[in-house]
């Protein structure tokens, strides 16, 4: 993990620490994260200084659990209870690996997977115009069945609405579709069975043709989805208006992904192959492109953004085969940056990364940690912070190109856990809000779960058949 990088040369000379990190998969850091953030989810998942022993100079040794429950049956810190950050200390040491068990498996690529807030709900979205929603609660029974209209290639993005009952998946097009999946009926075939309506993300603005939307949120309020495109732009549709309310042209390149900051709305996040970060406030200059902040640090383009949702922390995985952790009070003006031109030489789709590349560093990195050991290949591979009510978010995770999944420390940088089981990309991957499940969806159409080891009920275990992916 690395702080400010200052090193104007590094892009060129790198040096042994990356290329021992990029080997092992570790951050870039030999220590712990020297920056406010330390502090911060130390105050989310860190026990009470009286159950604690420190290292000087250290992060703070993990308490047992036995440890913890003693303490808070004598009521030793004189609450009689576990605060949220004690539980967090407890259950975030309880990782989910052990598996994988079957869930469900299709003939096509599963592109995106996520469960709902509440964790009752998961949906997964497969290249072939289907789209599943799984009831956690019994026992993965599909709650919703949905064949999808109108694609080009594939199913690029789903969002659920804070209320759970509706969904919108997008496409290569502009035109977005929302279905009501509180409706009583499990098959929804598009204009069949059920409506799926039609948000047109183009407007007066585009002809038939359009552009291709890689990446759709809705906003806490459920009343606006915004929406990234390959028309280097950024969209907000006010679905109360039933229009589009907001067109940012965003980058030089594709915007590949984008999100919410926090609950207000207010700010922006997304990430784009001209290798950038940008900051949109929507309250200033928004329409004239003007950003409130650039970030750089990544080499290659930008596959995928996750916000810590306070508004200030976010991570983004990048197609030079890192994650990167991001502090938006070191961004820069729009003025600071040149932006940098991509190699036509490579291509990551089909292409391993170049050996020599990845100890390669950012002249001016303005990332505060930098995660590396996962490949981002193939397709738009996406990262997230592990959830806030059991682990503190003291967790990154990422799928990978490679069949597999990794979680990092997020203080510390190191890799505490990886999955190795599918037999091609894992595009997406979700972490119960609750509970020590994590699932993997894949482009050998398998939908896979992880547990913490020692349940009482041991399903039935699901092997797979080694025969390939379903293209």
């Amino acid at each position: 993990m690395s702080r400010l990088r200052k090193d104007v040369n590094a892009c060129n000379e790198g040096n042994a620490l990356s290329r021992t990190c990029a080997r092992q998969g570790c951050s870039e850091n030999s220590g712990y994260l020297d920056h406010d953030i330390f502090q911060l989810t130390n105050l989310r998942s860190g026990p009470h200084d009286l159950l604690s022993r420190g290292v000087p100079g250290r992060m703070k040794l993990p308490v047992s659990t036995l440890k913890m429950l003693v303490g808070r049956e004598g009521n030793y810190t004189g609450r009689g209870r576990f605060t949220p950050a004690d539980s967090c200390h407890v259950l975030s040491r309880y990782l989910p690996v052990n598996g994988p068990w079957w869930v469900d498996q299709v003939k096509s690529r599963a592109y995106v997977s996520q469960f709902s807030a509440d964790g009752s709900l998961f949906v997964a979205g497969f290249q072939r115009s289907h789209i599943r929603i799984y009831n956690v609660d019994r026992g993965w029974k599909v709650k919703k069945d949905i064949m999808a209209k109108s694609l080009r290639w594939t199913i690029t993005d789903t969002s659920l609405s804070p209320d759970q009952r509706f969904l919108v998946y997008a496409s290569l097009s502009p035109i977005v579709h929302i279905v009501n999946v509180g409706s009583a009926a499990t098959e929804s075939v598009a204009n069949i069975t059920e409506i799926h309506d039609s948000l047109d993300f183009a407007g007066d603005h585009h002809d038939d043709d359009g552009f291709g939307i890689f990446s759709v949120k809705f906003s806490t309020d459920g009343r606006e989805l915004v929406a990234a495109s390959n028309d280097n732009s950024i969209h907000v549709y006010d679905l109360e208006a039933k229009r589009p309310s907001l067109l940012i042209p965003a980058h030089k390149s594709d915007v590949n992904t984008v999100c919410f900051a926090d609950e207000t709305g207010h700010l922006i996040f997304s990430g784009s192959d001209d290798h950038l970060c940008k900051v949109w406030d929507r309250r200033c200059f928004v329409t004239k492109g003007k950003a409130a902040g650039v970030l750089m640090g990544h080499l290659e383009g930008i596959t995928f953004i996750d916000s810590r949702g306070d508004g200030r922390y976010f991570i983004s995985n990048g197609k030079d085969q890192t994650t990167k952790l991001w502090d938006i009070r070191k961004m820069s003006s729009n003025a600071a940056y040149t932006p940098r031109l991509r190699d036509p030489e490579w291509d990551y789709r089909w292409m391993d990364y170049p050996t020599h590349a990845r100890a390669l560093k950012h002249p001016h990195d303005q990332s505060i940690a930098t995660y590396r050991g996962h490949s981002v290949l193939c397709t738009l591979i996406r990262c997230y912070f592990s959830p806030s009510y059991s682990t503190g978010q003291k967790y990154i995770y990422t799928g990978s190109s490679d069949g597999s999944l990794f979680i990092y420390d997020l203080v510390s940088g190191a890799q505490v856990a990886s999955h190795h089981h599918h037999d091609a990309p894992v595009r997406d991957c979700s972490w119960h809000p609750f509970y020590p499940m994590m699932i993997t969806s894949s482009w050998d159409g398998v939908i896979a779960r992880w547990e913490f080891p020692g349940g009482n009920e041991e399903p039935s275990r699901w092997e797979p058949n080694h025969r390939g992916p379903f293209f």
